[in-house]
């Protein structure tokens, strides 16, 4: 099974546990501009972190990922699921990556983003449209590679600048590129 086909069969079953709903935090909390810690993805309590994540972006309305320091924990977690986005066109359905890197990344486009973090705003934001990420399974630890485009592709890269700390506020090319979101969620 190649690397893609196991991230798209992997469900929030293997986890073992159930999630719980947490509260999001919110920009300007100083969680979300600390690198998060690298995790064991093994361990128990990164495990209910996993889970913890995926249930809190099921009851959030239009998340499509979700990253610890956005729950207060400072750590290099986070789940992703943009298969019923409308600009959707690849992706692996349900799945959490622990201590993922980008690994190659071309065709930079430019297009809107928003994250529950910071709910009032949105932003336009130059991102690959194209993507090669590494990153490890929650409970077995598994090396995965996931190489996707479009909206998934910059899911990654939000998720993942959320894990070093970074919001999409810190890429844009100034306020002019900063806009109030029309549709509160």
């Amino acid at each position: 099974m190649s690397t893609n086909e196991r991230v798209a069969a992997w469900t929030e079953a293997e986890l073992g546990v159930e999630g719980k709903v947490l509260d999001v935090v919110r920009a300007p909390a100083q969680v979300l501009s600390v690198p998060g810690k690298d995790v064991d993805p093994a361990a128990l309590e990164t495990v209910q972190l996993a889970a913890d994540l995926v249930a809190t972006m099921r009851v959030s309305p239009g998340c499509v990922g979700l990253a610890a320091d956005q729950v207060g924990v400072s750590a290099r977690i986070f789940c992703v699921d943009v298969s019923t986005h409308v600009k959707t066109k690849t992706h692996h359905g349900t799945y959490v990556l622990c201590n993922a890197e980008v690994l190659e990344a071309s065709r930079n486009e430019k297009a809107r983003e928003g994250c529950m973090s910071v709910p009032d705003l949105t932003g336009d934001v130059k991102r690959a449209s194209r993507l090669k990420v590494r990153g490890q399974l929650p409970v077995t630890g598994e090396t995965v590679e996931i190489v996707t485009d479009a909206f998934e592709a910059r899911c990654l890269q939000h998720e993942i600048d959320h894990t070093n700390g970074l919001l999409f506020i810190d890429r844009v090319a100034g306020a002019h590129a900063l806009h109030q979101r029309q549709t509160y969620l």
